[in-house]
């Protein structure tokens, strides 16, 4: 393992762990900034998780063995997706691979461990929320995996994030329609897989407009310790791999980890005024908005196709 090497399994373990709850506390302190608000701290959300560590886990009466399981299980997966993701196009070797699919994969499994605690409680807020995550899901994983179908075309149709980040590297990847177009549907899908307005409201816990907060409403302590983590870290991995896949970085490995973690801090500023500006849409309308992420995607491929003839 080079240095090079060693420093990313450091980023990628500190960022997962230790740096995802940032990102979601900056976010909120910019987006009351903005709205003429103090705002919580940036921080905020260690305290938060330091709460409800500090605090004994409560089940319902109805809650069998996939409630149970659902917050380690979910917590495990964004901690393997994370040490696949490559930070600064570099990423150690953990026995994992740095294939696209997985890290899709794993977020999939993640939505399903929380879908299937809700259906094991039964409780009708969590039901609500779950279904139409799932519904969301269909739409949206789809459309993810078009993305880094089309991101690969560069690379020879592979999907390993190594590669595709080594690809985007540079302005020349910019020339081509089908990058602008992934880049653009990836912003889109993204707002949508981590629950972000004008999507799902993150702030609300209205239960009847609930989507992605509406399974963790059975959960406390501990356990909603581990799934607040792993929403943060959810939102981490989606700011990662837009500054992998598509933030023109380039140089030597440090170089590049400096650029990723400004692109990072560009994109949390990005959400933040988008949330300012945007109300949450109508439930009915998300496929639709999902839908041109995926129109996109069929936009760049035909563009690339006529690039290339």
């Amino acid at each position: 393992m080079t240095g090079a090497d060693a420093g990313a399994g450091v980023a990628q373990v500190a960022g997962g762990l230790v740096l995802a709850p940032l990102a979601a506390g900056w976010i909120q302190h910019l987006k009351g900034r903005l709205q003429g608000r103090r705002g919580p701290s940036a921080l905020q959300p260690y305290r938060d998780l330091r709460r409800l560590w500090g605090k004994s886990a409560v089940q319902p009466s109805a809650a069998g063995p996939l409630y149970r399981a659902a917050p380690a299980v979910v917590a495990a997966a964004l901690l393997v997706a994370a040490l696949v993701v490559p930070v600064g196009g570099r990423a150690a070797d953990w026995g994992v691979g740095h294939d696209a699919l997985v890290v899709i994969g794993l977020l999939a499994l993640a939505r399903g461990a929380l879908a299937l605690s809700a259906w094991d409680t039964g409780a009708g807020f969590g039901l609500l929320g779950a279904g139409r995550d799932l519904t969301f899901a269909v739409f949206v994983e789809g459309v993810l995996l078009l993305v880094v179908l089309l991101a690969g075309r560069a690379v020879g149709g592979s999907t390993d994030l190594v590669a595709l980040s080594g690809a985007a590297a540079g302005g020349a990847p910019w020339h081509s329609a089908a990058h602008w177009c992934a880049g653009a549907a990836f912003a889109l899908v993204a707002l949508a897989e981590t629950g972000r307005q004008p999507v799902d409201n993150p702030d609300t816990h209205l239960e009847l407009t609930m989507v992605h907060e509406g399974p963790l409403l059975e959960y406390a302590g501990r356990d909603l310790a581990c799934l607040q983590w792993a929403a943060a870290a959810r939102l981490w991995l989606m700011l990662v791999l837009a500054a992998g896949l598509f933030a023109p970085t380039t140089g030597p490995f440090t170089a590049r980890l400096a650029l990723a973690a400004a692109t990072v801090a560009v994109l949390c500023v990005a959400i933040a005024l988008t949330e300012t500006a945007l109300a949450k849409m109508r439930i009915l309308r998300v496929p639709v908005f999902v839908g041109g992420a995926g129109a996109l995607c069929l936009i760049g491929l035909a563009g690339s196709l006529v690039q290339g003839a």
